[in-house]
């Protein structure tokens, strides 16, 4: 499983995490790191966990599979406040 990064790309309104554009985070296996003085939302977390194991696969997948296409994710605020970046990294 490769490394991804997640980032905070844009933030539509008020989000009472105090999360800022520019945040980050990293998923790896099993293992999430935060840098010091960074909050995730457990429920964007939540939303976006099932996404993980096949996006860092998604080199391996055919071509045309719809997660060849994901970049960005929404937290699952009904109005989509927080937008993130997916991105694979080493």
């Amino acid at each position: 499983m490769s490394k991804i990064k997640i980032t905070v790309e844009r933030i539509n309104g008020y989000c009472n995490l105090p999360v800022k554009v520019g945040d980050y985070f990293y998923v790896e296996n099993s293992k999430l790191t935060i840098p010091e003085d960074q909050f995730v939302c457990i429920w964007a977390l939540q939303s976006m966990m099932p996404i993980f194991p096949i996006f860092s696969e998604k080199k391996d997948l055919k071509e045309g599979h719809w997660v060849k296409d994901v970049k960005n994710f929404s937290c699952p605020d009904p109005k989509g406040l927080v937008q993130y970046r997916l991105e694979e990294v080493d």
